[in-house]
């Protein structure tokens, strides 16, 4: 026998348009929209109804796995704590991040974020999260051993998301040496002749391992259909370089010029909410809100603040005149999901995942009153 609920009185945001009426939910698919007022149902009181948010790109989750320097969590516990935290900020699918090489900031060590990844698939197949997730895997490059880490997630069918990172100084996001000063030598306390040594050992490994990583695990990701991100990307030629490997999502662009040749050549661009809520880049980029302005910001992601997802596209349509709340909500739900090839989920519209989110929001930050994943309520 089928499963039916009805969720009525909401302000539905669907594509580019917000509807007052009801959908109704038939087992875990979405079976029909109708507008106008109904007597039956779950009274969402006017309330939003919005598609549930789509977390490319989340560090969240090694806050909770590594709370302090040194320590290591319950991985089971940490897991749980992590997915109640992003269901209840409105993300029913999340690409948790996990780091590919170690590299002078530490990082994990190798088999770690594979044991990580297990207690995620156990977790998921036990019904203990109410997210679905899937893996991110962030490769640092310039790590002598990347493609070690790498190799623990040879058949894993949870990768569907590969990002290439470089964090050495003098690139991408550290062009300038004055935000690497302030990143890793004030905040760590480094001595004058310590940070010496430390960018002098970046450096080389960079300029020695970055380029041939790039090159294999592109490679890779384009045998085995995993989609690619570049990062950081500051130049045309980072865009052209993306554009070799066969990129599809360029995530956090450092200068205008690389986001808006990312969005003509056919990438989606990824910024932080957590920049849009906050009006600036935490490592002294370019602002989000600059991007989104000229038309070239395509995708939020939560980074470090699971409910700056749900936040940061209310701030664009209050705060933009050519963002509505609709195009606001697509860059957390359906570019997302067009972006991964996750075309049954990301709107509201018959047939797809009744992946649901009840938002209360007269003014400031907005409230998640329910999360359903697959016609089920989670949150």
């Amino acid at each position: 026998m089928s499963r039916e609920t009805v969720l009525s009185n909401a302000r539905i945001i669907i594509d580019d348009a917000i509807v007052s009426g009801s959908v109704l939910i038939r087992d875990d698919r979405i079976a029909d929209i109708s507008e106008g007022t109904a007597r039956s149902g779950e009274d969402l009181e006017g309330d939003y109804l919005i598609p549930g948010l789509i977390e490319l790109h989340t560090d969240h989750l090694e806050q909770h796995y590594s709370p302090r320097p040194g320590v290591r969590w319950n991985t089971t516990a940490a897991i749980q704590a992590h997915d109640a935290q992003v269901a209840t900020s409105g993300i029913t699918t999340v690409f948790d991040c996990l780091r590919m090489g170690a590299d002078e900031d530490g990082g994990f060590d190798k088999g770690e974020m594979r044991s990580l990844a297990d207690a995620i698939q156990a977790a998921q197949a036990d019904g203990r999260l109410r997210a679905e997730h899937f893996f991110h895997l962030r490769c640092e490059v310039s790590s002598d051993n990347v493609l070690e880490h790498f190799a623990d997630f040879e058949h894993d069918p949870y990768v569907r998301l590969v990002s290439l990172m470089d964090h050495a100084p003098g690139q991408r996001q550290f062009q300038s040496m004055d935000q690497y000063v302030l990143y890793y030598k004030e905040k760590r306390g480094l001595s004058d002749e310590a940070f010496a040594h430390f960018v002098a050992r970046r450096q080389a490994a960079s300029a020695k391992y970055s380029a041939i990583h790039r090159d294999e695990l592109a490679r890779i990701c384009a045998e085995r259909g995993i989609t690619v991100a570049s990062h950081d990307d500051a130049t045309l030629d980072h865009v052209d370089e993306a554009i070799g490997h066969g990129v599809r999502l360029a995530e956090f662009p450092t200068s205008f010029d690389a986001a808006e040749a990312s969005h003509k050549a056919g990438m989606s661009v990824l910024m932080g909410a957590p920049n849009i809520v906050r009006g600036k880049s935490h490592s002294g980029n370019i602002a989000a809100r600059e991007l989104a302005e000229r038309g070239v910001l395509d995708v939020l992601s939560s980074d470090y603040v699971p409910l700056s997802l749900l936040h940061a596209p209310f701030v664009l349509a209050d705060d933009l005149d050519g963002i509505s709340l609709p195009k606001a909500i697509a860059m957390v739900t359906s570019t997302p999901a067009r972006t991964v090839g996750l075309d049954d989920r990301g709107r509201i519209a018959p047939g797809l995942r009744a992946d649901l989110v009840r938002v209360k929001r007269d003014q400031g930050v907005p409230v998640a009153r329910a999360t359903w994943r697959e016609g089920r309520r989670v949150a």
